[in-house]
């Protein structure tokens, strides 16, 4: 079984990630780290940032590519973004070459309150966030939503909607925990 789990900035995924690998039978695969190491094994980059600079139709065959790649695993958890906010607007972390390479059983939104979200981006030195303001926040986490469902009609995986409370990721992964069983 293959699943999606995605969330903004900020979230928290990532703790929520270590504690379900670590207590289910899943792995998690960074959807972006397998282009990386896709396109470094083809000499296309150095680093993830080179990524973004190489033409859209070389970006396209790496999606391609790691999709492909992923697409035959069982067990695991692809980390992405349903949804990436861009200065031209959002555009879907999960094109329709993606998702039918992908053939996921079921999607996981991790939401929190918008105003906890920016409190943890502003206290996390290691990464470079945007600026948003809590209505940026807001509007992304519900523009992800509609992502999910949409992406959910193409493919017929179920949709999951899991909040990650302030101190308790523990409480979010249970929740993706059972939802896997």
């Amino acid at each position: 079984m293959r699943v999606v789990i995605a969330g903004v900035a900020g979230v928290g995924k990532s703790t929520v990630l270590d504690i379900v690998s670590s207590r289910s039978g899943y792995t998690v695969k960074n959807f972006g780290s397998v282009m990386l190491d896709l396109a470094i094994s083809s000499n296309l980059v150095k680093d993830r940032d080179e990524i973004r600079k190489l033409p859209v139709e070389r970006q396209i065959e790496l999606q391609r590519s790691a999709s492909q790649k992923l697409g035959t695993m069982d067990n695991i958890i692809i980390d992405t973004h349903m949804s990436i906010k861009s200065p031209g607007g959002y555009l879907p972390g999960l094109p329709e070459w993606v998702l039918r390479e992908l053939n996921v059983s079921s999607y996981f939104l991790i939401e929190a309150d918008p105003k906890e979200i920016k409190k943890r981006r502003e206290e996390d030195p290691t990464r470079h966030r945007d600026d948003d303001t809590i209505d940026d926040i807001y509007e992304h986490q519900m523009v992800n939503r509609q992502f999910a469902i949409s992406y959910s009609v193409f493919s017929g995986a179920t949709v999951n909607f899991i909040t990650n409370p302030t101190g308790h990721p523990e409480l979010a992964a249970e929740n993706i925990i059972r939802r896997l069983a």
